[in-house]
């Protein structure tokens, strides 16, 4: 195709990818429902571009990776039929959307209807339905105010007990008016996709409750702010702020597939948030949590930075329904400037290969990588790890009542080492040597080996595809 032809369906692709008016009627039925113009190839698009002779490859102007699905043996969302999220999708489910609203609308509350989503620019969560947009003065109502709160809830005088009382019940009803906007519930069969290499969510919690077979990749996802955080007096013993929004929540969610995103605070981070109480005043929870007995997710090609509390497999020692679920593979993802869980894991079979870490010299907190806890079964291999030089070896895993870590193949070096540098280093030997008499040992036999995988690379290999190539815009 000449350069003039690439420019002309460039232009009518741009005409094709925006919100349908009120009083469209071109429109079929299926967008004027969700005031969304859908993506059908219109006639006078295909009479610009022929078919070709027979025998060629028919060119598809709109082809775009909505229609893609897992290829098999990608991780364990491969297992039990795949993952295909919204590929199947008639036109009338195609959605280009650049507002909140349009979001919503496209979900449909979550319906199992096939959809494909695709963002364009910036979508911002914090919006009203007008699209202006909306702060955290905003929402706050009953006569919520943080100094109000701090006064009523100081454990000086407080005490320990959960706070109650006409503060607190503010704080709720604040905190249920942000929920209302930002929570966006992602149903069954549905591909949620970033248009070129700036798609940006910001704001907003997914969240995947029940939902099977669901696709989200190459976009940004970042900042899901909580304006009303929770004092726990008893947590950890001194006490604790709660937040309420990951980027992205599985819950009880089964064939997902992350690929190619992006994960952040980007411009709150919670480490210049002010100390209440002793305790960071923090304002989110984590970038992207498989909770409640969630299974076969694979999370690819991704990016986690500049977060605390990153990945949580399993969220209760006590849910022992999740014993035979909870099983995800993370592969050829980055983890930079993470404090911890990333992840941390309870009872699930993880497999974790070909992942780069990096701990900044300047890292706020750092506490560790991997977390081993109530019955994991972590197969780690070929890793690599960069860290300052006061970051050991052993604090790169943390045990809770963990019993087994299978590692092979990890590296080791400072964020200085050129990708591809360290040195080769056993995870479980280390660990156990560091912690011998203060914690159990932890054995070698997590009882499964993987099958579901991709090529599993090098450690060397993997840093360096894996610093080029992890994240939102990065798509071969």
């Amino acid at each position: 195709m000449r350069l003039r032809h690439i420019g002309a369906l460039t232009a009518m692709l741009g005409l094709l990818c925006v919100p349908a008016h009120a009083d469209d009627t071109t429109s079929s039925a299926g967008s004027a429902a969700t005031g969304l113009r859908s993506t059908a190839t219109p006639s006078w698009l295909v009479a610009q571009f022929p078919a070709p002779l027979k025998g060629a490859a028919a060119p598809d102007p709109l082809s775009d990776i909505g229609r893609d699905t897992l290829a098999p043996n990608d991780g364990w969302a491969a297992d039990g039929g795949g993952t295909t999220g919204g590929s199947t999708a008639d036109d009338a489910h195609v959605f280009t959307v650049r507002s909140r609203g349009e979001l919503v609308r496209a979900l449909d509350g979550g319906s199992a209807t096939p959809k494909i989503i695709r963002i364009a620019g910036t979508v911002d969560a914090n919006t009203d339905d007008d699209g202006d947009r909306l702060d955290c003065a905003d929402y706050a109502t009953d006569g919520y105010g943080i100094g109000k709160y701090l006064a009523a809830y100081d454990p000086r005088t407080w005490g320990s007990a959960k706070p109650s009382g006409p503060q607190e019940e503010a704080r709720q009803a604040s905190a249920a008016r942000q929920a209302e906007r930002i929570e966006l519930a992602v149903g069954s069969n549905t591909t949620i996709v970033g248009l070129g290499d700036d798609a940006v969510l910001k704001g907003a919690s997914l969240q995947l409750k029940g939902a099977d077979n669901v696709i989200v990749r190459n976009l940004e996802l970042r900042d899901a702010y909580d304006c009303f955080p929770m004092w726990q007096p008893n947590t950890g013993g001194l006490g604790d702020w709660k937040t309420a929004y990951d980027n992205i929540w599985l819950r009880g969610a089964t064939h997902v597939w992350i690929d190619h995103v992006t994960l952040s605070d980007k411009g709150h981070p919670d480490h210049v948030e002010p100390t209440y109480f002793g305790r960071n005043y923090l304002r989110h929870d984590g970038l992207l949590d498989i909770t409640n007995a969630s299974d076969l997710v694979t999370v690819s090609w991704s990016r986690f930075a500049d977060h605390d509390k990153a990945m949580l497999i399993g969220n209760s020692d006590t849910a022992t329904g999740d014993r035979g679920r909870l099983r995800v593979t993370l592969h050829h993802n980055e983890f930079e400037s993470v404090v911890q869980r990333a992840p941390r894991v309870r009872f699930g079979q993880v497999h974790l290969y070909n992942n780069r870490y990096v701990v900044p010299a300047d890292a706020h907190d750092y506490r560790y990588s991997i977390g081993v806890s109530t019955e994991s079964a972590i197969h780690a291999e070929n890793n690599v790890f960069h860290t300052p030089g006061h970051i050991e070896v052993a604090d790169l895993v943390k045990s809770w009542n963990g019993t087994a870590l299978h590692q092979s193949g990890t590296r080791w070096g400072s964020p200085r080492t050129e990708s591809g540098g360290g040195y080769p280093v056993d995870l479980l030997a280390i660990y156990n040597a560091y912690n011998s008499g203060s914690e159990r040992d932890l054995t070698a036999d997590v009882g499964w080996t993987p099958t579901l995988h991709t090529k599993i690379d090098s450690a060397e290999t993997a840093d360096r595809a894996v610093a080029r190539g992890a994240g939102a815009g990065r798509l071969p």
